[in-house]
């Protein structure tokens, strides 16, 4: 396992981007800082993360036979790799939130952003960030459900340690890939999926408020609610969020 471990750097996934070809990094050579100035999440948004405290990396992963339109296959890999970790470790009920957020019961303790590098049809490489909030305890008042492993466990967590778990459990997940056995994927995926098949309002892009439940995740990795009039929508990134708890 090749880890490159920086102090300080804008965003780890950036650095991978900018160094992979020249410096020839393997797959799955891991970038860890013990802080970013510019950390990002989906869409732009903002990772925040107290220094030394977490684990912010990202890790290159090469593919030599992977379909543009297979690569929700990927985040649903990805986020089941860190789930399994946390679940086997820690006391608290562990879901995938869509896409790809991590939740301890109800609260965010990881988010995955994941950048292809696409060659014709094909995703040559990609480059998956990963930010774990490990023994952070305490968060800015204007981010609201969130937590860390140390608040749910009361003790001091292993960064490295747990590092090499999650990285490890990574490379496991992505032989499904390899092999292509997307169904088995998405069916952890969808067994693991927070209000999967539950009945729950939703707020759209609009603010429109509605009763709906998640049924499915299409090929394209949006998600698929059926109304209570049992049509159903589909949903991209950003235009659906479940209704203020």
């Amino acid at each position: 396992m090749n880890i490159i471990k920086l102090n300080a750097i804008d965003s780890t996934n950036s650095f991978i981007k900018e160094n992979a070809v020249k410096n020839n990094f393997e797959s799955f050579t891991v970038v860890l800082a013990e802080k970013q100035t510019s950390g990002r999440g989906q869409l732009g948004t903002v990772w925040e993360s107290e220094q030394g405290k977490n684990l912010t990396f990202s890790i290159l992963i090469k593919f030599l036979d992977f379909k543009i339109t297979q690569q929700f296959y990927l985040s649903m890999a990805v986020s089941l790799a860190v789930l399994v970790v946390l679940k086997k470790q820690f006391e608290a009920t562990f879901y995938i939130k869509w896409p790809n957020d991590i939740l301890a019961d109800k609260d965010k303790v990881a988010g995955i952003l994941i950048e292809n590098s696409i060659v014709g049809n094909f995703i040559k490489n990609s480059v998956i960030g990963i930010g774990l909030n490990v023994n952070q305890t305490n968060f800015s008042k204007e981010i609201e459900h969130v937590t860390s492993l140390k608040n749910i466990s009361s003790v001091e967590i292993d960064k490295e340690k747990l590092l090499i778990d999650v990285v490890n459990s990574i490379e496991y997940f992505v032989e499904f890939i390899y092999r292509k056995e997307f169904l088995k994927l998405k069916e952890m995926y969808m067994e693991a999926l927070y209000k999967n098949k539950i009945p729950a309002m939703f707020v759209d892009k609009n603010n429109t408020v509605f009763m709906g439940k998640i049924i499915n995740i299409s090929v394209e990795g949006q998600l698929v609610i059926e109304l209570e009039n049992e049509k159903t929508r589909k949903f991209n990134l950003k235009e659906i969020k479940f209704a203020s708890r």
